[in-house]
């Protein structure tokens, strides 16, 4: 199973959320998974990375070529793709993969998140979303979800795009247990 990681680059952020990240690394390589992530050495990125490799695990880094005249590339990661740019970037992560999984993170992570569940909705992409919802991260961003179906800009049926795991080992099985999204995703798009 191919699985793209959206997670951040700070270092700065509660350590919490560095352990998450190297959970989940160490999770998915344990389970044969590769992972597919933005490439970066350091914050969640780096932690993501580094347990996975240390673990055995399969990783594959895509990052746009601006970042590497700054040396932000992980150093460690063998498969590594350098792009133009960010929307390239955030085409090949999301490009075959089986599920994606969005760590906390600030405006990067966010847009990679809402491009893929824009692209669910759309019924161009049709596999599981998670997001770790470590320390209740992402709670608030549930919660304005919410609102925007109760203030009819989404349908209720788009709040099953995605689902919310509360721990690392949750993970998998969310995955796992996540349907496909329907063929026919585009007819239930707009707002009924």
């Amino acid at each position: 199973m191919r699985v793209c990681v959206y997670c951040a680059s700070s270092a700065h952020c509660d350590r919490v959320y560095h352990e998450a990240a190297a959970e989940l690394g160490r999770t998915l390589a344990a389970a044969g998974c590769t992972i597919v992530y933005g490439g970066g050495a350091i914050g969640l990125m780096g932690a993501l990375a580094d347990a996975a490799l240390a673990a055995g695990g399969e990783v594959v880094g895509i990052i746009p070529r601006f970042m590497t005249e700054v040396e932000w590339q992980h150093p460690g990661v063998a498969n590594l793709e350098v792009v133009e740019d960010m929307r390239e970037r955030k085409h090949r992560l999301l490009t075959g993969s089986d599920a994606v999984v969005a760590l906390p993170g600030g405006s990067g992570t966010l847009e990679e998140l809402f491009e893929a569940l824009t692209l669910k909705r759309l019924g161009l992409y049709f596999n599981p979303i998670i997001l770790l919802d470590t320390n209740g991260f992402y709670q608030p961003l549930q919660r304005f979800m919410e609102q925007v179906v109760e203030q009819r800009f989404m349908n209720r049926d788009h709040l099953a795009m995605w689902s919310l795991a509360e721990r690392v080992e949750d993970v998998l099985p969310a995955i796992r247990s996540t349907p496909r999204w329907r063929e026919d995703a585009r007819a239930y798009a707009a707002v009924r």
